[in-house]
């Protein structure tokens, strides 16, 4: 009974914040003043949230989970970037599975056709293995290199208004999933979804009409950021306007990570409705580097290298020299200088697990949309530092048990 209601306070806790231990992460970060000083210093300015996640298994194998937090209890405003990419994922699976139609999966062929302006159609994918379309081709893309017409794609088979309400349904109440990435939409235009019709085979299964949505999720409280921004190639000396963008918040970007990746160690309500088929293959593609991939052939690519969309531990360095002992569960983001990750981080032969999710503001000038970030000086060496700085502390902190994590190994093809 003490366990499962240690249970029932984590779930809770996981949905509606973390502790602010600071004899934990804030020590960590603290302990390492080459790394973190000057953005410990300014860490309003860099609107930096973390959230680090320990766990611990019993003789059972059964998770249980301690959360700490920096500043990640802040109703802060910051661009999800591509991190909304896995919720949407997960959505269209479990629309898949909801409609429980004869022959219609995620390998289907999916067409998308066009109704509304700047609407675009996809009938043909030259990456997939068929040459055609499908949500589990388009979920590889989004899991490995971050595709952004993959997700737009399936931000049309949900729905503006499924993908938000069903969201808020499961808990994460927070989350504001309101546009398409990339083709810069007008809110009227991202409230209209494409029609999308299923094939098995040449046979028609499964077509959705153009689904516009009824509620608008817009706040009505403006979100104003920096001291400018470009337009046109013109600097405006306005703060830019984040109103109608996508709001995905840390906490709930580290629940539904948890909820993929332990369905059994939260309430029911908190999870989506994959298979086991669904669940191994969102584990393969989370964790595979581009260089592993047949189709798409991202191997054969200079643009694309193991470290790829891997930024806590590697920083996403084209050089990086991956440990083969280790996976890293993840999907990543940046944008208007913000970069985020949202890890679940494993060593298979040292048995070590842990998750860690967290953004920081990469823009010294405060002018966005100039693409004028400090990444390369700033982001990419944060998150490096930060995954290692946990990763060594998880390597001294005792476990009575060790993990069994065969679960999570995965055999990487395709």
């Amino acid at each position: 009974m003490k366990r499962l209601l240690l249970f029932a306070i984590f779930a809770h806790m996981t949905i509606q914040g973390f502790s602010q231990d600071k004899n934990v992460l804030t020590s960590l970060l603290e302990s390492k003043p080459e790394y973190f000083g000057e953005i410990l210093k300014n860490a309003e300015k860099y609107r930096l949230q973390i959230i680090y996640t320990q766990i611990d298994r019993d003789k059972k194998n059964r998770p249980t989970f301690t959360g700490y937090g920096f500043r990640n209890g802040t109703s802060e405003y910051f661009y999800p970037a591509s991190t909304v990419k896995f919720p949407a994922s997960l959505l269209a699976l479990e629309k898949i599975n909801n409609l429980k139609i004869k022959g219609l999966s995620k390998n289907s062929t999916m067409l998308t056709d066009a109704e509304f302006e700047r609407h675009t159609p996809a009938t043909r994918d030259t990456t997939s293995e068929t040459g055609l379309p499908s949500v589990g081709h388009y979920i590889k893309k989004i899991l490995m290199v971050s595709d952004n017409d993959a997700f737009n794609r399936l931000y049309e088979f949900v729905g503006q208004e499924p993908f938000n309400e069903t969201l808020h349904q499961k808990g994460y109440k927070n989350a504001r999933i309101i546009h398409r990435l990339e083709v810069g939409m007008t809110p009227e235009q991202n409230r209209r979804t494409n029609p999308v019709r299923f094939f098995d085979g040449e046979k028609l299964i499964y077509q959705q009409p153009m689904v516009v949505s009824s509620k608008n999720y817009i706040p009505d409280t403006p979100i104003k950021l920096g001291k400018g921004y470009l337009k046109d190639d013109s600097l405006v000396n306005e703060p830019f306007d984040f109103t109608a963008k996508n709001y995905f918040p840390l906490n709930e970007q580290q629940a539904i990570l948890k909820a993929v990746l332990f369905p059994e160690a939260v309430d029911a309500q908190h999870r989506f409705n994959l298979t086991a088929e669904d669940y191994k293959f969102l584990y393969q593609y989370m964790s595979q580097y581009p260089t592993e991939s047949t189709f798409p052939a991202y191997g054969s690519s200079q643009d694309y290298f193991p470290a790829y969309c891997k930024f806590l531990l590697y920083g996403g360095d084209k050089n990086a020299v991956i440990n083969p002992d280790i996976r890293i569960f993840n999907k990543v983001g940046d944008a208007y200088g913000f970069l985020l990750d949202n890890a679940y981080i494993v060593d298979f032969e040292k048995g070590i697990e842990f998750m860690l999710t967290a953004v920081i503001l990469c823009n010294h000038d405060e002018i966005f949309n100039d693409s004028q970030y400090d990444y390369e000086k700033t982001g990419f060496p944060f998150m490096k530092h930060l995954g290692q700085t946990i990763y060594d502390f998880e390597l001294t902190r005792p476990k009575k048990v060790k993990p069994d994590l065969r679960k999570f190994k995965m055999t990487y093809d395709k």
